[in-house]
């Protein structure tokens, strides 16, 4: 793209579904859908990582490895480059607790080599490539719930000495003690650790469009040349504006799904965000004229899911490949409106977007209310989920109400996982039971005595007291509580339910769904080879 442009990267396939379906998808319905997007042109997205490894284990009976490598073969059958993004929240991986260093370095590894494609795929001799990295290296998105830098720095050097790309991202929240001077502090640490690029992660949809002006060029002016991704959910309504704005401000990358997996609470449609490409007459690396095709396959996939698809009738109607004069219209006043970065001025065009663009399309209402509880999408979803499953569904909305007191009193921590989770699972605690911190989790008592690492602001001391026994806070780097593995005794005590060590891996970061899928799998294996002694033997 020589002329001014902006970059889609899609994430239908890991964070689509993720935050509208549980993360229910299987391997073989996400590759009913890779080729065709694939062919549309991206250069990068997003498919393994975040809740994908538990999900696959837990839920759809596979091994994430073996997904990563159909994922691989699949994109290296195309005819140009395409990266794989991977989603790592940093020291934790892809668990909710710290891992050990050296259990790390060896998952990443292995990520690494699955997840990139071989030196001599297409377009690895292209001017410009770094042969030792390769035109689609595995990308390691890694970010910290805290943005505590030494939760990351393992995994971003790992990432750097197996040849992965090391992209940082920042947890994006709003509160008394998050500014933009905050978020510059942790991206210049996250470079200075080694960091290739940066990305924006806003996992609530709390970013407005004047706030994404004055961060985004605070970023651009701090670390020139630096490529940016803008990442956010649509929940609260203002990330389609908010993309806008990033289109305007010159990000390199916007994160997007494709309609039926996109809107609500994932990211943007990327066919709307083509729409007003257009219209600011930027170049974009996507085909318009495949989207029909990636729609209707995605669409089968989710109704196929509708038993977990907990807003199946706001999956969105199909989008047109072009815009009508009506809303090429509210197009062009939503960028004059967004132009001005005045608050009033963003917030109309935030209400334009909505009500003259995704709402008629069929995407959900915005719910401002979680601009005050920040739960992210994936976290709406699960949540909704377990208290159905518990027949408690009525208390959502006061849990909703207690969980930006949690937060509070907990520091203000970024809800992203796994202090979303953590969060979410006391504010139920204390409405469930009817009394707060009556029964206090050990990760949340964790959370506050720094456990998880340091905390944005102050704790609620009378909450520290409560929750800390009397104990004084731990102010060290949080992996130092955890001792490095001996990897050897774990394949020994194991027996032959380990094949190899990939395997050793899933045990280490899942040890429960992990032993139980690997011994399935041990005991089906042993049925197809007994079966197979006997027909041998008969004939």
């Amino acid at each position: 793209m020589a002329g001014p442009s902006i970059e889609f990267v899609d994430t239908s396939l890991r964070d689509g579904h993720q935050s509208l379906l549980a993360t229910r998808m299987s391997g073989t319905q996400c590759m009913r859908a890779l080729p065709l997007l694939r062919d549309a042109g991206y250069r990068c997205m997003e498919l393994w990582g975040g809740a994908v490894l538990d999900a696959s284990l837990r839920f759809t009976n596979e091994d994430p490895f073996e997904r990563l490598d159909q994922i691989r073969r699949c994109l290296d059958e195309g005819d140009r480059p395409v990266q794989v993004r991977t989603l790592c929240r940093g020291q934790n991986l892809f668990g909710y607790n710290p891992y050990p260093d050296n259990v790390v370095s060896e998952f990443l590894k292995e990520a690494i080599r699955s997840g990139s494609a071989p030196a001599n795929a297409p377009g690895s001799s292209a001017p410009g490539v770094n042969k030792a990295v390769g035109p689609a290296a595995h990308r390691i998105r890694t970010f910290d719930a805290l943005n505590d830098v030494r939760n990351l720095v393992t995994a971003l050097m790992a990432t750097k000495t197996f040849n992965g790309v090391a992209e940082a991202a920042i947890s994006y929240t709003t509160s008394p003690v998050h500014d933009t001077a905050h978020f510059v502090t942790f991206a210049r640490k996250a470079l200075d650790c080694g960091a290739d690029a940066l990305a924006i992660k806003d996992m609530a949809g709390l970013l407005h469009p004047t706030d994404a002006f004055e961060l985004i060029e605070a970023l651009h002016e701090n670390f020139p040349g630096v490529e940016l991704t803008l990442h956010s959910h649509c929940t609260t309504g203002l990330a389609c504006a908010t993309y806008v704005v990033g289109m305007l401000t010159g990000v390199d990358k916007l994160d997007t799904g494709h309609g039926p997996l996109a809107g609500g609470t994932a990211q943007p449609p990327v066919e709307l965000m083509q729409w007003f490409a257009d219209a600011l007459g930027l170049e974009t690396n996507v085909d318009p004229q495949r989207f029909g095709e990636i729609d209707a396959v995605l669409r089968e996939q989710r109704q196929q899911l509708v038993d977990i698809d907990k807003t199946a009738d706001h999956m969105g109607t199909k989008w047109p490949e072009k815009p009508t004069a009506e809303q090429s219209r509210h197009i062009d006043r939503a960028i004059e409106l967004l132009r001005q970065r005045d608050r009033h001025a963003c917030d109309l065009a935030v209400a334009l977007i909505e009500e003259k663009l995704m709402r008629p399309r069929g995407y959900p209402a915005a719910d401002t209310d979680q601009l005050e509880s920040q739960i992210p999408g994936g976290m709406i979803s699960n949540l909704h989920s377990q208290l159905a499953d518990q027949g408690k569904l009525d208390l959502l909305p006061q849990i909703l109400e207690e969980v930006p007191k949690v937060r509070r009193a907990a520091g203000y921590v970024p809800l992203v996982t796994p202090t979303s989770q953590i969060i979410g699972s006391q504010a139920a605690f204390n409405i469930i039971l009817g009394e707060a911190y009556k029964q206090v989790s050990i990760p949340f008592r964790d959370v506050v005595m720094g456990r998880y690492g340091k905390l944005p602001g102050p704790v609620d001391p009378k909450v520290f007291e409560k929750v800390s026994n009397g104990e004084p806070a731990f102010l060290g780097r949080p992996a130092d509580l955890v001792d490095d593995i001996d990897l050897a005794k774990v394949y020994q005590s194991h027996g032959k339910v380990i094949r190899d060590h990939r395997d050793l891996l899933l045990l280490l970061l899942f040890p429960m769904p992990a032993k139980t899928f690997l011994e399935n799998r041990a005991k089906a294996e042993a049925e197809s080879n007994g079966a197979g002694n006997e027909a041998v033997a008969s004939a």
